[in-house]
């Protein structure tokens, strides 16, 4: 995933888009906090109600936001997974480096996403949109226990088990604990000692 260049000023055609390109790149820089409708339309040059056509409020622009990072993110997943090679831990390894590839890029933005995707009042789109990520990775889970790859149990919850593995990295990472190029070059390993267990074989 590419980070979006500096700021131009809006001018015509689509305003959503723009808005949320404004904001994502004043979440990456500033936070949260510093995030404004009436702020981003004098960026782009538009009225401070202009806005209001696309985000009733500041809630409903983070709720786009979020949205948009899981779709980013469900496309990353589903092209890894079309071009993976057929064994289970290099289509494991492939989904892996999708999402870490992505968390490394847009820190922020997980933030972001995770955050709306507790909250009891997210729309039903980004309820959706969070359920194809998992369920990309409880898919793979499910197929592999049908060919005896992977103990039988609870998909969901052995997904949840990788998913904290993989966002713990992630996490390190955006801690500064772990460096990005490091946790993306053992990442083979990694999945292997998810896979197989850490007792000697």
């Amino acid at each position: 995933m590419m980070r979006m260049s500096t700021s131009r000023p809006y001018h015509h055609g689509d305003l959503r888009a723009a808005l949320l390109r404004s904001a994502e790149r004043t979440l990456r820089e500033k936070g949260t906090g510093a995030l404004s409708l009436r702020e981003l339309a004098r960026d782009l040059g538009v009225s401070h109600a202009a806005p209001g056509r696309h985000f009733k409020d500041k809630q409903a622009l983070l709720d786009a936001l979020a949205l948009d990072g899981y779709e980013r993110l469900n496309q990353a997943l589903a092209t890894a997974t079309d071009g993976a090679e057929p064994s289970l831990e290099r289509r494991m390894t492939a989904l892996a480096r999708a999402y870490l590839g992505f968390a490394v890029e847009n820190p922020e933005l997980l933030e972001l996403m995770f955050a709306r995707k507790h909250d009891p009042d997210r729309t039903a789109q980004l309820a959706a949109a969070v359920d194809r990520s998992l369920g990309t990775f409880t898919r793979l889970v499910a197929e592999a226990q049908e060919r005896g790859e992977i103990v039988q149990g609870d998909p969901e919850r052995i997904t949840t088990v990788a998913a904290a593995s993989l966002h713990g990295l992630a996490a390190l990472i955006a801690g500064c604990a772990l460096d990005a190029a490091e946790a993306l070059a053992g990442l083979e390993e990694h999945v292997h000692l998810l896979l197989h267990g850490l007792r000697p074989r």
